[in-house]
């Protein structure tokens, strides 16, 4: 590795000799220049006058919903369950015929 000083000992990496020229002190800080007040953003022109759309005049109440019979409604939750059921076990009967017809066909 070369030196900046082009010395080839260890000269540049050693410190100073303590006995030598008082080093000078510290040069002195510039002072810095006063920052500039910011006024903060321009003013805003206000708003026209006219600078709302038209409003429309407000909706009508919503109607009142006819009332509900709730034994009918009950009925026919009763019967809905009713086909629902006959329909599962209409199914699984046949489901069940159509296996014990497949595994008879391969025993036999």
């Amino acid at each position: 590795m070369t030196t900046p000083t082009g010395v080839p000992d260890d000269a540049y990496w050693q410190r100073p000799d303590p006995n030598s020229a008082v080093p000078a002190g510290e040069p002195e800080k510039p002072t810095p220049q006063p920052a500039p007040i910011y006024p903060g953003p321009p003013r805003t022109p206000p708003p026209s006058a006219n600078w709302r759309p038209p409003t429309i005049a407000s909706p009508p109440p919503p109607r009142s919903m006819p009332t509900q019979d709730m034994d009918a409604l009950d009925d026919s939750e009763g019967s809905a369950r009713t086909v629902t059921y006959g329909v599962g076990l209409v199914a699984g009967a046949i489901a069940l015929i159509l296996l014990c017809l497949l595994c008879a066909r391969f025993l036999f």
